[in-house]
């Protein structure tokens, strides 16, 4: 189905809200949220920022991260599971002619990733890989092992790096039913347990000639990507999203207690000054994260949309993780002075807060963040060019 922002079906924010139904549920008992998955895809989400005259809502960048802000209010895993997806229609944009994988996506299709292995001297090195496209006919053989291919459990199709024998850098996007592929959902984190962030592998897989997106020719590095710092920011608008979950919690936990302590100041916990003074600080933060990570959307978004400058966008979304995370980390543990020990129980799965928000700012730390930010700023150093920037 091709879909617009005048498509009759049901509305993305009913749709994005109702993840939020059964979610801790869901995570305390390991079940993969298909459903919800799907449930975005036919509501049009997954097609927000197809530009219209390809049959999607182009919405901005602004209008995407809000959106995206509240999936992962109502579900992290299910707002990450999306993420390379989302990075791949970005990365559309970006490229002439992309016509007809605007049409893979607005028909339904959901694309993952194969892209990072657990081997090399570092993250995010894309040169040094050791999947092989050997050249077959017109099209190529795809044989390796890709590790944290966060979405590929839910996908259709699933954007594989690799390179050739001669050591050119090369990309190919791949149905997942294709002979050889094996996704593995092996992901065993102890946040955003419902990812898909798990191995995939590939067995001497055929990459036709219209899948394969070859290295551009010459010497000359290309110029800094924007979605590199999507791929950032998109990360840090989910912690933001979790972190308002959190405030969401505590006002509602704050609200059913109805014993304190003997030397509380007042009978009620939600008449206490000490305990209401919290949940306003969790509210704090979790309002700030949000408006620091739109305050950065805004800078992605002109140098996505308007040839804006991609190493400011970069500067400003590893500038709002580090803020974000920090407040988001606070707000989270702090959820737990609002509820006291039974807040801890099991059942409650409170903590899948503070363990997701590690678990995301860990992708990328924050220490090293900060130290390249520094070196730019007073020395004048480039700031990284990769994805992870």
């Amino acid at each position: 189905m091709t879909l617009t922002q005048d498509t009759p079906v049901h509305s993305p924010d009913a749709v994005i809200a109702g993840l939020a139904d059964d979610r801790a549920r869901r995570e305390l008992e390991g079940i993969r949220p298909f459903a919800q998955v799907e449930a975005l895809r036919d509501a049009g989400v997954t097609a927000l920022r197809v530009p219209r005259e390809h049959g999607g809502a182009g919405i901005t960048l602004r209008e995407f991260v809000e959106k995206l802000i509240e999936i992962g209010r109502a579900d992290s895993d299910v707002a990450q599971i999306l993420r390379a997806h989302f990075a791949v229609v970005e990365t559309l944009r970006l490229v002439p002619g992309a016509d007809a994988w605007f049409d893979v996506v607005t028909r339904g299709e959901i694309i993952g990733n194969a892209v990072t292995e657990a081997t090399g001297a570092h993250a995010g090195d894309f040169v040094n890989l050791g999947t092989r496209f050997v050249p077959d006919g017109d099209g190529y053989r795809i044989t390796g092992e890709k590790a944290y291919s966060t979405g590929t459990l839910y996908a259709s199709r699933v954007w594989v790096w690799g390179v050739t024998p001669d050591g050119v850098p090369i990309n190919a996007i791949v149905p997942t039913d294709r002979a050889g592929v094996t996704v593995s959902d092996d992901w065993d984190g102890f946040g955003q347990r419902a990812t898909g962030t798990g191995t995939t592998r590939f067995d001497d897989v055929r990459a036709e000639p219209d899948e394969v997106f070859a290295a551009p020719e010459g010497d000359e590095p290309p110029p800094r990507s924007p979605v590199g710092a999507f791929l950032q920011l998109y990360l840090t608008a989910i912690v933001a999203g979790i972190a308002l979950d959190a405030r969401d919690d505590a006002i509602t936990l704050i609200r059913s207690r109805s014993r304190s302590f003997t030397h509380a100041g007042t009978d009620l916990p939600r008449e206490d000054p000490v305990l209401l003074a919290v949940v306003g600080e969790i509210a704090a933060k979790a309002e700030a994260a949000k408006n620091v990570v739109l305050a950065a959307a805004d800078t992605l978004g002109r140098a996505l949309d308007e040839g804006g400058s991609a190493e400011a966008a970069a500067l400003d979304a590893a500038q709002a993780k580090l803020v974000v995370d920090a407040l988001a980390l606070e707000a989270t543990t702090q959820l737990f002075d609002v509820g006291g020990a039974s807040a801890t129980r099991r059942g409650a799965n409170l903590d899948r807060h503070w363990r997701n928000v590690r678990t995301l700012a860990s992708h990328n730390p924050d220490p090293l963040k900060s130290r390249v930010i520094g070196e730019h700023l007073v020395l004048g150093t480039d700031l990284p060019d990769n994805t992870y920037f």
